[in-house]
């Protein structure tokens, strides 16, 4: 679908977006091809598409997978997809809110890719939700925000890490990244975007009972950026728990959280 079409289609007064669900449709075919190659489909994939919008990236999924479920919780866009895409037998529309659908638990993703141009509004509490699920997809590209995508794949001092990191690097790696121009959206946004790719690790760093404590400890952590680490863990463990680990890790009592990398956290998690 080419930007003259997507204009032809809002402007016939069908559908009138709504600026409260983020919706910014990528048109750019090079940018939608690049997505699509980051996602190195084949016909035996399956791929889960959030907020299909129009349908310009479903076009080029449902021609290179084997099965796409697209859900879309706008009801006239919804109910475009089903007219434009009817008689497609490789493609699901489902009408939901995306995390609500994800939070109630339905489907194990262990053998899905997640392929999308993600609500920003929503972007991170859905690839969290997503990744902490007891089946989480084998690999994630998604086009977000230009800031969400750098606490995506954010090290240890950089300006951008923090918990978003560290809660989707325990399961993912990140695999690249590239810009896309506001231009390349309609109507063009007022941030900055980006497309990452998260391929989830072959081995995990821990065991699935211990993420939860991962989980607190590192939210724990950064709940005051610019305080001690050490002082804030004490609310939460015992005193000589928390120095001894801390000195048999060689990090040192003054440190921020900041500082750790997440294999300092997944030690740490494992010792507390």
């Amino acid at each position: 679908m080419k930007l003259t079409e997507m204009k032809q289609v809002l402007a016939s007064g069908q559908i009138q977006l709504t600026k409260s669900l983020g919706q910014n449709f990528l048109h750019d075919g090079n940018q939608l091809r690049r997505i699509v190659e980051a996602a190195a489909l084949a016909k035996t994939d399956k791929v889960l598409e959030i907020g299909p919008g129009l349908g310009p990236l479903t076009e080029l999924l449902v021609a290179q997978a084997g099965e796409v479920l697209a859900i879309e919780k706008d009801g006239r866009l919804f109910e475009f997809l089903q007219q434009r895409f009817a008689g497609v037998t490789n493609l699901s529309l489902m009408h939901d809110d995306a995390l609500d659908y994800l939070q109630r638990g339905q489907r194990d993703w262990s053998d899905w890719k997640l392929v999308a141009n993600l609500p920003y509004s929503v972007a991170s509490p859905i690839l969290v939700e997503l990744a902490q699920a007891d089946g989480h997809p084998q690999r994630i590209v998604a086009t977000l925000q230009l800031e969400v995508a750098r606490r995506l794949v954010a090290q240890a001092g950089d300006d951008d890490y923090g918990v978003l990191s560290l809660l989707m690097q325990l399961r993912y790696e990140p695999r690249g990244n590239f810009k896309i121009p506001a231009d390349c959206f309609f109507p063009a946004p007022d941030v900055d975007s980006a497309c990452v790719v998260l391929e989830r690790r072959a081995t995990p760093l821990l065991p699935p009972e211990m993420h939860g404590k991962f989980e607190q400890l590192v939210k724990r952590s950064f709940s005051q950026r610019r305080k001690m680490m050490l002082k804030l863990l004490k609310q939460d463990w015992p005193k000589e728990k928390l120095e001894a680990a801390f000195a048999e890790l060689k990090i040192s009592p003054q440190e921020r959280a900041e500082k750790l990398s997440l294999e300092q956290f997944v030690e740490l998690t494992r010792m507390l």
